[in-house]
C-alpha cells in the first residue's frame, strides 16, 4: 500500500500549488486568532488553567494536518469535549490542581489510544450505534450545562462546579445579592460584540474583537481592583515534554469517560469533516484514517501537556470560509499559537474571565438544536422521544449518564427494529403483473385462497419469532379459505440456521393444514443455504419461482398438465 494511505499529507504536500498559499495563509491566521481566546475559554470549561487551552492548540493541530484526510478540519479544544473532560475527572480531583491537570493529560493519551486502535482495526462503524436524535438531544442538553457552567464567571460569584443544571441554577439564585454588576456588563457587551461582529462580516475574528475591547477596558479603568476577575499571569514558552501517568489503576478509572470522549468527539469531527468535504471534490474522507489521525493528535498532544481535542464545527466552518485549501492552514494556525506562547502571553494578563465566559456561551448556543426536535415531532415521533429522553437524562442525571442513556436507547432501537422489520401483505394490481402492499394501495385484488407475504429484512434468530407470527396471523385470518402461502423472499439476503429451522417448521405446519408453501425471488446465498440443509428438497423444487406473478400463475393453472412443466422449467433454467 502507498505511504500516502497512512500519511495523506504526502499527496497535497507533493502537489502543492502556489495558488493555494493565499487561502491557506488567510485561513490559518484567521483560525489561529480565533483559537487563542477560544482555547483559553474551553480550558476553563475543562477545569484547567487557560494556558492548557493554548497547549492543546499546537501539537494536535500539526499531527492532524499531517495524518488527517480532511483538508479543512480545524482540530483543537472544543466545548463538548472540554465539558466531558470536566465531568469525567471532576470527581477524582479538585479542578486546576496538579493532580487534576495530570489526569486531564492522561485522559488525552487514553482517548487517543482508543481512537488509534479503533482506526487500525477498522472499527469506525461503532459510532453508528449513536443515532442522530440521541446525539442531538445529548448535545443540546450538554450545551445548556456548558453555558450555565459559565454563570460564575459571567456573574462574578463563586458557584460550585456541577454537571446538573438544577444545582447550578439553585446556587446562582442563592447568590443573586452578590452579583458583580461590572462583570455582568463586560460579559453582556462581549456577547453583543461577538454576535454583532459576525453579522457585519463573518470573516472578522469576532472573539478577538471582544478580547481586545475587554483587555483595554480592564487596563484603562483598573477594573481588576474593583472586583472584575482576570486571567492574570499566563506562563510564557512552549509546552514542555511530559510523560502521561500510565498507572493501571488510573487508566482503569479513566477508561469509561475516555471511551465516551473517543466516540463522541469522533462523531463530531467526522460529521463536520464530511459536511465540508461535500463542497470540495478533490479528496475523500476516510473514517478509519480519521480515527488514526485524531488518535495520534491526542496521543502526541498528551506528551506536550494537551488535554483531549477533536475537530470543531465553528472553527472548521471559519477555516473553510477563509479559504483553506490544504492542511497547511492548520499548521499556520498552530504556528501562530506557538508564537503567542513564546512572546504574547503577557498581553492577556488583564483579560477578564467574563469575556471567556461570553465566548463559550455564544459558541454553545449554536449547539442547541430546536429545529431538529420540531422536525422529528412532525416526521418521526419515535426518534423525537429518543431525542427528548436523552435530553432529559443528560440534564437530570449528568453528562456521563446522559450519554450512557443515549447509547442504550440507540442499541435498544437497533435491536427492536431488527427484531420487527417491515412486512407487507401483497395484493394484485388489476390487469398487470405487479403486486403491492394492501395497506398502502387501494383497489388491489386479494384472493382469499392465497396469502402473499413479503419480508423486508434478513431472516435470522432475532426476527424469526416475528416472521412466524406474521405467517400464523395470515393463516388465522384466512383459515376457512386459505390454500396457498407465497413468500416473496426477494428482500431476504441471508438466513441463519435458526431461520431455516423456523421455515422448516412453518412448511410442516402448512402441510398438516393442507396449505402449500411457495417461495419467490429467492436470492443465491439464501438458496444455497436452503439447498445445503436439504430444505429445498423438502419444500419441493417445483415450489420455487422467479417472481410472485409466476407463482400465482402456477397456482391458478396447476390443474393443467402442461402448465406445471412450463413453470418448473422456467424456474430451474433461471
Amino acid at each position: 500500500m502507498k505511504l500516502q494511505a497512512y500519511i495523506p499529507s504526502i499527496e497535497w504536500l507533493g502537489n502543492y500549488k502556489k495558488a493555494n498559499l493565499r487561502g491557506d495563509l488567510s485561513a490559518g491566521l484567521t483560525v489561529g486568532v480565533m483559537l487563542i481566546p477560544q482555547g483559553m475559554a474551553y480550558a476553563m470549561i475543562a477545569g484547567l488553567p487557560p494556558i492548557y487551552g493554548l497547549y492543546a492548540s499546537t501539537i494536535p493541530l500539526l499531527l492532524y494536518a499531517l495524518l488527517g484526510t480532511s483538508r479543512q478540519l480545524a482540530v483543537g479544544p472544543v466545548a463538548m469535549v472540554s465539558l466531558l473532560t470536566a465531568a469525567g475527572i471532576g470527581t477524582m480531583a479538585e479542578g486546576g490542581t496538579e493532580t487534576y491537570i495530570a489526569l486531564a493529560i492522561t485522559l488525552a493519551f487514553l482517548v487517543g489510544a482508543i481512537q488509534f486502535l479503533l482506526g487500525v482495526f477498522r472499527l469506525g462503524f461503532l459510532v453508528n450505534f449513536l443515532s442522530h436524535p440521541v446525539i442531538s438531544g445529548f448535545t443540546s442538553a450538554a450545551a445548556l450545562i456548558i453555558g450555565l457552567s459559565q454563570l460564575k464567571h459571567l456573574l462574578g460569584v463563586p458557584i460550585p462546579r456541577s454537571h446538573h443544571i438544577h444545582e447550578i441554577l439553585i446556587n446562582a439564585f442563592q447568590q443573586i445579592d452578590s452579583i458583580h454588576w461590572g462583570t455582568v456588563a463586560i460579559g453582556i457587551i462581549g456577547i453583543l460584540l461577538i454576535k454583532g461582529t459576525k453579522k457585519v462580516n463573518r470573516t472578522i475574528p469576532s472573539t478577538l474583537v471582544a478580547v481586545i475591547f475587554a483587555i483595554l477596558a480592564v487596563w484603562s479603568f483598573d477594573l481588576a481592583a474593583k472586583g472584575v476577575q482576570i486571567v492574570g499571569t499566563i506562563p510564557e514558552g512552549l509546552p514542555k515534554i511530559c510523560v502521561p501517568n500510565l498507572d493501571a489503576q488510573t487508566m482503569q478509572r479513566l477508561f469509561p469517560i475516555a471511551l465516551t470522549i473517543a466516540l463522541v468527539s469522533f462523531m463530531e469531527s467526522i460529521a463536520v469533516a464530511k459536511a465540508i468535504q461535500n463542497k470540495h471534490k478533490n479528496y475523500r474522507i476516510s473514517p478509519n484514517q480519521e480515527l488514526i489521525a485524531l488518535g495520534m493528535a491526542n496521543v502526541g498532544g498528551a506528551f506536550f501537556q494537551s488535554y483531549p481535542t477533536t475537530g470543531g464545527f465553528s472553527r472548521t466552518a471559519v477555516n473553510d470560509q477563509a479559504g483553506a485549501r490544504t492542511g497547511l492552514a492548520s499548521i499556520i494556525s498552530a504556528a501562530l499559537v506557538a508564537l503567542t506562547l513564546l512572546f504574547l502571553t503577557p498581553l492577556f494578563y488583564h483579560l477578564p474571565k467574563a469575556i471567556l465566559a461570553s465566548i463559550v456561551m455564544v459558541a454553545v448556543a449554536n449547539l442547541i438544536d430546536i429545529k431538529e426536535a420540531k422536525h422529528l415531532w412532525h416526521s418521526n415521533r419515535t426518534d423525537f422521544w429518543m431525542l427528548a429522553a436523552t435530553f432529559v437524562a443528560t440534564l437530570s442525571l449528568g453528562i456521563e449518564l446522559g450519554i450512557a442513556v443515549g447509547v442504550a436507547l440507540s442499541l435498544i432501537m437497533v435491536i427492536y427494529r431488527s427484531s420487527r422489520p417491515h412486512v407487507a401483505v401483497l395484493g394484485h394490481i388489476p390487469n398487470t403483473s405487479f403486486y403491492r402492499n394492501v395497506n398502502r394501495f387501494d383497489g388491489l385484488e386479494d384472493d382469499p385462497s392465497m396469502a402473499i407475504i413479503r419480508f423486508d429484512s434478513e431472516l435470522y434468530f432475532a426476527n424469526t419469532t416475528h416472521f412466524r407470527e406474521v405467517i400464523e396471523a395470515q393463516i388465522e385470518t384466512k383459515k376457512e379459505t386459505l390454500k396457498t402461502i407465497i413468500l416473496n423472499a426477494e428482500c431476504i439476503s441471508y438466513m441463519d440456521s435458526s431461520a431455516i429451522h423456523v421455515l422448516e417448521d412453518i412448511h410442516e405446519d402448512c402441510q398438516q393444514k393442507g396449505i402449500q408453501l411457495l417461495l419467490t425471488g429467492v436470492r443465491g446465498p439464501v438458496r444455497d443455504a436452503l439447498t445445503q440443509t436439504h430444505l429445498v428438497d423438502k419444500i419441493g423444487k417445483e415450489h420455487f419461482f422467479m417472481n410472485v406473478h409466476r407463482a400465482v400463475g402456477w397456482v391458478k393453472d396447476n390443474t393443467k398438465e402442461d402448465t406445471f412443466d412450463k413453470y418448473l422449467l422456467q424456474t430451474e433454467h433461471s
